[in-house]
Formats: structure tokens, C-alpha cells, sequence
């Protein structure tokens, strides 16, 4: 019998909540599990202490027994220190899109058009403020 430990859904729609399994790998993802050894709840922030709980003795258990982790379970697994990071080569991945190129561009464009008013208008003589008259002046006109 294959053993894997992999995400089980929970929660309400729109609202997920993911408890970690240990199950046979041909139940069904939500269906019967062995036991349940964590919990992942990706509403919270990322840096949240309690967005993934590990029951890490029982999942070394697990492992040594033949139990797989499915790819983003064994993520959590290495953030764990668990296992240990998979190199993974994905160069594509990072580059960012067409579109968010494009905005960098126009944003470094725009900057660069402000730098080049502010040199202009610092280069430029100010001109002398206009000298108003005094004050007896402007009441006899």
C-alpha cells in the first residue's frame, strides 16, 4: 500500500482550510485518511506562526515507514528543516510578466522625465521676483 502525506480541504467556499494527512494514496483527497499530523491555513499572513502546524515526530515516523510528502506538503517540510531543499530549476518562473515589464518601463521613464524637469529648472537663472511698488505709490494712482 502506497502512503502519502498530502493536503485534505476543509473549510467553508472561498475560505480554505487545509489539514495535513497521512493516507493511502488511493483514497480520495478529502475522503478516509490514517491520521492527520498538521494543518495549513493559507487565510493567514505568511509570516503567521500559526499558518502551518507540524506534528514533526509523527511525520519522521511516517517517512521512515515509506510515507511520501506530495510537493507542497514537502515544501513545508524543508521551511520546517525537515528534509532537505530540492534544487529546483525553473528560470522562467521568476522572470517577471509582459505586462509588469511594461509598468517598470513607464515607471523608470516617468522617473527620468522628473529628473530632467528639476536639472532644467535648476539649471535656469530664477527669475528676480517682480519689485512692488511702494505702498504711498499704489494709493495716489
Amino acid at each position: 500500500m502506497a502512503i502519502s502525506i498530502r493536503l485534505s480541504r476543509g473549510g467553508a467556499k472561498k475560505r480554505p482550510y487545509y489539514r495535513i494527512v497521512v493516507a493511502d494514496s488511493r483514497a480520495p483527497r478529502d475522503g478516509r485518511y490514517i491520521e492527520r499530523v498538521g494543518t495549513h491555513n493559507p487565510m493567514l499572513a505568511k509570516d503567521d506562526a500559526d499558518r502551518v502546524i507540524l506534528n514533526e515526530e509523527r511525520i519522521k515516523e511516517w517517512m521512515a515507514k515509506g510515507a511520501r510528502p506530495s510537493d507542497r506538503v514537502s515544501r513545508f517540510l524543508e521551511a520546517a528543516g525537515i528534509l532537505t531543499a530540492k534544487t529546483r530549476n525553473n528560470p522562467n518562473k521568476g522572470k517577471p510578466g509582459d505586462k509588469a515589464v511594461e509598468r517598470v518601463e513607464e515607471k523608470r521613464e516617468k522617473a527620468e522625465a522628473l529628473k530632467a524637469a528639476a536639472a532644467e529648472a535648476a539649471a535656469a537663472p530664477a527669475p528676480a521676483p517682480a519689485e512692488e511698488a511702494p505702498a504711498e505709490e499704489a494709493a495716489e494712482a
